[in-house]
């Protein structure tokens, strides 16, 4: 078996992992990188976060063209929809970005190995692809990512029962689609195929729709998508669902079955640790199947690190590259940074949910006092021109120092908007600092501006 060897080892290519690759390079190390699959990029490049927002660019463009087009003047014929030239698209960015990842290995001289990881000891790993090599590293970090969860009585049959990777993927619109979890890939992955004319029914367990968002944000959010035809049942407990014939029954406690043409899995992740030999290495998971880390991203091994969705908090792409940046950045002795209270989460549905910091009910039980201001978009007069006024923004601040603690949005573009709270936040600015910043009209900024001004009841134009 061929030997080899490195600084450091990381185990996945995702985005946590080939940044954390990339920038370790960049500090000067001897840096490899393990990845099982074909292509690079993790699950959100590749079946993931890329893909999806593609095809709801493309739904939601068919959806404007099919229903707004004549409101703006424009005059169209028949408007159809070619599944498989949507799906062409979607694979060609998700092909040019796997290949600008393996560039960039190329560019920062890391080290790729193709093939699956298992620890043999604490400072060794068997890499098997093709054939076989052994690989020692003075350190390791581990970033696996996660995988789709189920629950009971429901098993994937690969084609009309199945998580994300297969819902972004239907060879043809279905006739009936239902959707078990009301989250973020639930909502976003139902929005693309109701857009494309499937009848979508969503089943989410809890009494309410993104269970991790300010609740006011979420109800607004549940209304607009009402609106729009997507039938959202709250409080149903999924026992069952299975493929008969050519159609799936879901079986939901207290209420009679429902059938549909596929049925889309969406409730959550979880760490994606087998087969990691991690007991050989003295690496231990928590009992919720996560690996245990430090605050410098340590596990119970000395020299083996865990950052993204297989440690503890948030699984979204961006907190996975900030923690492995900030894990490399800290091996190399430099001070690697990571504020958990400052990263921002977005639902790609119309209209966009976006959030960063903590919401009411978070700030309620903590015994935070706090103040909040917000601001409707059918006031803004950018939003207006765009035809797309449901929603708002809120902001929260401490009422005793006005910092801001949490900004919640839903709306047109929100996922662009909450950069700005971020970085607010980041800095630990107030509501009256976002206030004192002018705002560029029209713009939909604006309606951040206009609820920092009511934080203090002094918002212009509500």
């Amino acid at each position: 078996m061929e030997k080899k060897e490195h600084d450091l080892v990381v185990i996945g290519a995702g985005p946590g992992g080939y940044v954390a690759a990339i920038r370790a390079a960049q500090l000067g190390m001897n840096v490899a990188c393990v990845e099982k699959e074909s292509a690079l990029g993790g699950t959100c490049l590749r079946v993931g976060c890329i893909p999806s927002k593609a095809l709801l660019e493309s739904s939601e463009r068919y959806e404007m063209t099919q229903h707004q087009a004549a409101e703006h003047g424009l005059l169209v014929g028949e408007v159809g929809i070619d599944v498989g030239a949507m799906l062409k698209r979607k694979e060609k960015i998700v092909d040019n970005l796997t290949k600008g990842v393996a560039f960039l290995f190329k560019k920062n001289k890391v080290t790729l190995y193709s093939g699956a990881a298992r620890f043999t000891s604490p400072d060794k790993i068997v890499v098997k692809g093709t054939s076989s090599v052994e690989v020692m590293s003075k350190r390791f970090l581990i970033a696996t990512g996660s995988s789709p969860a189920t629950i009971p009585g429901v098993a994937f049959d690969g084609r009309r029962i199945g998580s994300s990777t297969e819902a972004l993927s239907y060879d043809t619109v279905p006739t009936h689609l239902i959707v078990i979890g009301a989250g973020v890939i639930g909502l976003e992955l139902g929005s693309v195929w109701r857009r494309l004319g499937a009848k979508v029914t969503v089943l989410e367990y809890l009494d309410r729709i993104l269970p991790e968002m300010d609740e006011e944000i979420a109800k607004t959010a549940q209304r607009s998508f009402k609106k729009q035809g997507m039938d959202i049942r709250t409080g149903c407990k999924v026992t069952a669902a299975r493929v008969v014939g050519d159609e799936c029954v879901v079986e939901v406690e207290g209420s009679e079955p429902l059938r549909a043409e596929r049925v889309l899995v969406a409730v959550g992740r979880k760490p994606l640790t087998q087969g990691l030999g991690l007991e050989a290495a003295g690496v231990k998971l928590s009992d919720k199947g996560r690996i245990i880390v430090d605050k410098s991203f340590n596990t119970t091994a000395a020299n083996i690190y865990a950052i993204g969705d297989v440690i503890g908090g948030a699984m979204l792409a961006h907190k996975a590259s900030d923690e492995g940046v900030a894990c490399v950045e800290n091996l190399a002795g430099k001070h690697g940074h990571i504020n958990y209270d400052a990263i921002p989460s977005i639902v790609y549905t119309d209209p966009e949910v976006a959030s960063v910091g903590q919401h009411e009910a978070q700030l309620a039980t903590q015994g935070v006092p706090f103040k909040k201001g917000s601001f409707l978009f059918r006031a803004n007069g950018r939003a207006m021109c765009l035809g797309s006024v449901d929603g708002m923004v809120k902001i929260l601040a401490h009422a005793q120092t006005d910092r801001v603690l949490g900004v919640h949005i839903v709306g047109p573009r929100a996922g662009e908007l909450i950069a700005e709270a971020t970085v607010a936040m980041e800095y630990g600015a107030s509501a009256e600092d976002l206030a004192r910043a002018c705002h560029a009209h029209p713009t939909l900024s604006e309606a951040i501006k206009e609820a920092a001004l009511a934080v203090e009841g002094r918002a212009i134009h509500a």
